[in-house]
């Protein structure tokens, strides 16, 4: 059986693409109780909410037609955001040298988190490099809680 966020997925692009936008992710979470099916997308130049309108009634239709879901959630359909969370390899590959934060499980010097620039991603392992202050740090796919792109100032 196809998961809800796969499903979502197929259903979304070519809708994404006709309002010239990409799909970024798809989450479906549960948060204080209520489910929620995100649709992250994208667009060179940055999405609008008319984007976003346009994609949501269409792919509104899309779901209630397939009916993925049993019981009910919210669809939201929105920017990536410019800090948005590198998850595939593709992401960490577009974004080698910009600015990012890691948060780690566990502390590394005494720390959990990392601000730094991305220098390397090891696709092998998944493993990433980040160098802060001069000095690189290169943490195991499986010590990475989360790493997004960092907007600085």
């Amino acid at each position: 059986m196809e998961k809800v966020t796969e499903l979502t997925a197929r259903l979304a692009e070519p809708v994404i693409a006709e309002q010239g936008c990409t799909l970024w992710d798809v989450e479906y979470v549960k948060e204080a109780g209520t489910w929620y099916l995100r649709v992250l997308i994208d667009k060179e130049g940055g999405v609008d909410i008319l984007d976003c309108e346009a994609i949501s009634r269409k792919l509104s239709d899309l779901l209630d037609e397939a009916d993925p879901i049993e019981g009910s959630y919210t669809l939201e359909v929105g920017s990536a955001g410019a800090e948005r969370v590198l998850k595939r390899p593709a992401d960490f590959q577009r974004y080698l040298n910009s600015p990012v934060l890691v948060k780690l499980y566990k502390p590394v010097d005494g720390r959990k988190e990392f601000p730094g620039t991305l220098t390397a991603y090891n696709e092998a392992d998944g493993s990433i490099t980040v160098e802060m202050g001069g000095q690189a740090y290169t943490f195991d796919k499986r010590a990475v809680a989360l790493c997004r792109l960092r907007v600085e100032f």
